[in-house]
């Protein structure tokens, strides 16, 4: 059995779930960062953080077949990467 097997079930979680937790996390901690005025809306890693939260979120819903989260996180991510390249432009002029 490969050794990432052996860790995934010795902690009662396969790659799925983690992927899960690891967004669920990314989410909590822009949010927390923003409310806490250390991040701010215009800034790259606030969206980072979401689309990473999105990505393991949506990899966590499609394992369940859990159609509505697949929706929300795709979309969030979506924002989260259109809101980037509108800092980038903005910079740039």
């Amino acid at each position: 059995m490969p050794m990432r097997n052996i860790l995934f079930l010795s902690i009662g979680m396969g790659f799925p779930s983690l992927s899960g937790w690891a967004g669920t996390i990314s989410y909590l901690s822009a949010y927390l960062l923003l409310s806490m005025n250390r991040l701010k809306a215009d800034q790259r890693l606030y969206h980072v953080l979401n689309i990473l939260g999105a990505i393991g979120l949506t990899y966590n819903a499609v394992f369940l077949n859990d159609f509505p989260n697949i929706i929300v996180n795709v979309v969030w991510g979506v924002i989260a990467c259109w809101a980037i390249f509108a800092i980038a432009r903005r910079k740039q002029n």
